[in-house]
């Protein structure tokens, strides 16, 4: 079996620590990154429309995900010209669009095997428990 990191495009090897690559994905992957993706999947959407949509989330962690994903070039953050700050919205880009609709292919294939997940929690619970 091979140690090596994968190699899917020369320069970029996302198991090695120094990879930027690996950086983007953390941001996607992360504790929100996903949730918020899928939840601009609907369209623009204000901030606290971010917020009632990905439950749980706080205001710090949405916004410094959304200036990741901003940096990254996933999402962009539309602000009115009249620069009245409650207006400024966020929409995917191009590169965010094509990662959401991946992530939701993701999500629904887990939803497809959620009965099968469950049973092994079941039986792992019950191994463990005796």
């Amino acid at each position: 079996m091979s140690t090596q990191p994968i190699e899917l495009f020369p320069g970029f090897e996302v198991q090695a620590a120094g990879c930027e690559s690996r950086t983007i994905l953390d941001h996607i992957t992360g504790r929100w990154g996903t949730l918020i993706l899928l939840a601009l999947h609907q369209g623009p959407m204000r901030f606290s429309e971010i917020r009632r949509a990905v439950e749980g989330i706080n205001e710090k962690a949405l916004s410094q995900s959304l200036k990741h994903f901003e940096r990254d070039g996933i999402v962009d953050r539309l602000a009115p010209e009249d620069g009245y700050p409650s207006r400024v919205e966020y929409r995917l880009t191009e590169v965010g669009a094509g990662l959401e609709a991946r992530l939701r292919e993701l999500v629904v294939h887990l939803y497809e095997e959620m009965p099968k997940v469950l049973d092994s929690q079941a039986e792992y619970d019950a191994r463990r428990a005796s």
